[in-house]
Parts: C-alpha cells; structure tokens; sequence
C-alpha cells in the first residue's frame, strides 16, 4: 500500500492555512479584547483574508502539488495548478467583500453578534471554500466540503433569539446534511468499484468497469454529484436558498451566494471532468436537465416576487442566485458533449467570475439601503436616485450586467460565452431554453432598476456611508466597470489548465 510523502509544500497550502491560522488567533485574542476593542478583530479578518488572496501571487509561476503518493508524484491530494488558483482567488475575493460589509454589519445589527465568534467561522468557511479547488481526492474533497459548510450554519443562525435566523439555519443545515449523506454514500460505491478515491486514478480505473459493476458505478456517479447539486442551488435542491438568504445577516447571505456557489461548481467540476469523463453520458443529460430546470425555477421564481412590493430585495436577489445558478451549470453539461471540455469549463468559471462581482455589489448597495430600511423590501429602493446617486447608479450598473444589458457590457460577454459553449456542444435546445430565460430575467432585472430613479415617496433623506461598506462598493465597482471595457481579460485568467 502506498503512503504518502511526508514534505509538505507550505507554498502551495499557504492560501487556506493562512485564512484558517488568522481564524483561531481571532478566535484566541476575542478571550482576551475588551468589548470597546471588539471592532479591531473585524480588521484582523480583513486584512488575513487580504493576505491569504496575496499568497496566490507567487504560485503563479508554475503548478505544484503536495501530499503526494510515494512513487507516484502525479497523484497528490493537493494539486495549486491554473485552475485551483482562479477559485480560490474568487473564494478569497468573495470572503473578503464579504468580511468588509461584515465590519458595518455587525454594529448597526438588531441583535447583539458575538464578534469573535462571527469572524473565526467566517475564517474558518473560507478556509474550507479556498481547499476545495486544490483538492484532488474524494475524502479531501468532502472534507472541504464540510469545512466550508458547517461554520456557514453557525453564521445564518448567530442573530441569537431571532425566530426567522434560527428557521433558516435550522433548514440549511438539515438539506445540506442529506445531501452530504447521499453524496458520501455515492463515494462509497465509487470506491468499491475502483479501489482508489483519487481522482484520476478514479478515470483510470473506473472505465474498466464491467457487468454489475458497471451500474454501481453509475449509480455512485449520481449521487456523489448530490451533494455539490446542494452547494450550487441547483433545483431540486435549492429549496433552502430564499429563507436562509433573508434569515442570514445579509453579508452572510452574500457570502453564500457567491462563495457557496463557487464551492458548488469546482466540486462538481473536478468529479464530473476530472474524475468520471468517460461516464459523461450519465452525468452530461443530467447536469443538462438541471440546468434548464434550475434556470427556469430562479426566473419564475424571481418574477413572482414583483408581484407586490413587500417582498424583501435579498429573496428577489436570492432567486435570482437561483437561476444565475442555472447559466452556470451549462457549461459543465456542456463539456460532456464537447470536443474541447477545457474550453466549456473555462466559460463556467468566467461566468462565476462576473457574476461574483456584480451580485457582491447588488449586496452592498443592499447593505446601504438596509441602514435606514431594515426590512430591506423593493418598495424601499423607489427614489434611490434622489436619496443616493452614486449607490443608485451602481445599483442600475450590477442589475444591468446580471441581466445582460449594456452598459453592463461583462455580463452580456459572459452570457454570450456561456451560450456558445451549449450551442458549440450541439445543445441547441438548451441554448433555447437560456434565451428565454434571459427574456423572463430582463423583466424583474429592469423593473427594479427604474424603480431607482422613480420620484421618491416622501423627502430624500441623506445617510453616510461607512467606509468599510464604501470599500465594497468602490471595488465591486471597479472590477465591474474594468471588466465591461476589456471583457476578454475574464477569458484568459479564467483558463482552467484541469487538463
């Protein structure tokens, strides 16, 4: 039996041991602050998830690997190669947003947050989150998995004696515990019929298999995808993502709809591309159906909410998580159909690289408007314009790059990437079926926008805008507004090398 070689590359792990050695030195020092010092932790975050996303510069010569079998260097654990590189600098990215809209969050909260407490799990989900795309074998995968997900709980359900926190929290946790359940079971039957839980020795072996195994085999498949199904929102399993968005302090429901996510899709990724091509007709139709139905559950989803102005933004925001969900498993159906696979997935993650951006900045203006709104509704961004012009401008901005719709010229890039990899897949009907669900979506995307500059109702009232909430705007805002002048820079950074 091989075992695994004992030096260590700290280059390579350097990303998420750092954000997760920052996570228990906040967690440490909460013990010994006073509550009047309480806000130096949120910048320690800060600034550790900073450092973290600055570790990945210097793994940008070359790919490496570590935990590797003996006699074996192709087969590693933890592989920090072009592909791992790109997620994790999303992961980080994203948790960092999210940490800057934490710091005003967590002063102006309704209930009491315990600071320590929220900064070591945030630490500690991003952590996970930055594993997941290095990770090269089944059981690391899970385990990132869980890692990112477990403190995530903890996060939707800190708002301590609030019913709707606890509510989501509670639900989040048990449909992601079946999933997992599922998926580990699926794991199992992968492992019983290959013998290996790495991945490309899983490629390897698993197109050998034969007679009754072979059905073992596709069944294990399936269900390894569940759990990954779960993180992405994809229907059926995205029935937790409107309750816990709304019961979630809102830079956590930010942190899942864009962190969350990118866990979701590498994993999927690396099962599906990397571990079981040559089963690609079983996981290529079904990754396809759930496209079109994750797509097109998201926009209904998302349309009925206009159908009264007291619903709250971050549901209308979170279904349409729910169907941006849907543009981006095309791609990865797609690769199942496509001579050159590297190519669709490459679309999937310049997909996830816009929307990233755009949907943190739709937060953080939700963020602003949530000061002096605290329901947070639709009806409470009529007039923004007068009240607020440039979060008002910015908010326009983001909804017209979700939707698609110059001046938001990265998203229409980033759709039409994400079309061409289905029809250069000969998906023509699920090309289709996106199309229309770009129509439905041009609907609730440009009601709310015009909602924004409609004459408010009563008088305008000024608000100051903390810096840390005016740090996430300004950067969401640059990436978006550099990236729809030179679209095909998201093109490049965002090549895979999974191959």
């Amino acid at each position: 039996m091989s075992s695994l070689v004992q030096s260590v590359d700290w280059l390579a792990i350097a990303p998420p041991t750092l954000a997760a050695v920052v996570g228990l030195v906040v967690l440490v020092a909460d013990l010994f602050i006073g509550d009047a010092r309480k806000a130096v932790l949120g910048w320690v975050s800060v600034a550790g998830l900073a450092a973290s996303a600055l570790m990945l510069l210097p793994l940008l010569d070359g790919d490496r690997a570590t935990f590797c079998l003996t006699g074996d260097a192709n087969v590693c654990s933890y592989t920090a190669d072009r592909f791992t590189l790109v997620i994790q600098f999303l992961v980080l990215g994203g948790a960092l947003l999210a940490a800057l809209l934490s710091v005003t969050a967590i002063k102006d909260a309704d209930r009491e947050l315990p600071e320590g407490e929220y900064w070591f799990l945030l630490l500690s989900s991003a952590a996970g989150a930055a594993l997941l795309p290095a990770s090269r074998d089944l059981a690391t995968l899970i385990v990132a998995l869980e890692v990112a997900s477990l403190p995530a709980f903890a996060l939707v359900g800190i708002k301590y004696g609030d019913r709707k926190s606890s509510e989501a929290a509670l639900k989040f946790f048990l449909s992601s515990v079946t999933a997992t359940a599922v998926s580990l079971m699926g794991i199992s039957f992968v492992y019983a019929t290959t013998g290996t839980l790495y991945l490309t020795r899983i490629a390897d072996k698993i197109q050998k298999v034969d007679g009754q195994f072979d059905t073992l085999a596709q069944t294990g498949v399936v269900l390894t995808l569940v759990g990954f199904a779960f993180k992405t929102a994809a229907v059926p399993f995205h029935f937790w993502v409107p309750d816990t968005y709304v019961g979630a302090p809102l830079p956590i429901a930010a942190y899942l709809s864009v962190v969350g996510k990118a866990v979701g899709f590498s994993g999927l990724i690396l099962v599906t591309v990397v571990a079981f091509p040559s089963y690609a007709d079983v996981w290529g139709p079904a990754l396809a159906a759930l496209a079109a139905l994750t797509m097109t559950v998201g926009n209904v989803g998302a349309l009925r909410q206009q159908a009264t102005r007291a619903y709250s933004a971050v549901r209308l925001l979170a279904w349409s998580s729910v169907g941006q969900a849907g543009y981006l498993l095309v791609p990865i159906a797609a690769a199942a159909y496509s001579k050159d696979a590297e190519k669709a997935i490459g679309s999937t993650v310049a997909y996830a690289l816009m929307y990233a951006a755009v949907n943190l900045g739709a937060f953080a203006v939700a963020a602003v408007v949530g000061r002096r709104s605290r329901l947070n509704r639709i009806s409470d961004y009529r007039g923004l314009y007068a009240q607020s012009p440039l979060s008002a401008l910015l908010l326009g901005f983001f909804l017209l790059c979700l939707a698609g719709l110059p001046p938001g010229i990265i998203g229409l890039f980033a759709k039409v990437t994400v079309f061409s990899a289905a029809v250069d897949a000969g998906l023509g009907w699920l090309a289709v079926v996106m199309a229309v669900n770009v129509v439905i979506a041009l609907f609730y995307y440009l009601q709310w926008t015009t909602l924004l500059f409609r004459a408010p109702e009563g008088e305008p009232v000024e608000h100051r805008v903390p810096a840390p909430l005016t740090a996430a705007l300004a950067l969401t805002a640059v990436l978006g507004i550099a990236l729809s002048g030179a679209p095909q820079l998201v093109l490049r950074f965002s090549a895979t090398g999974l191959f």
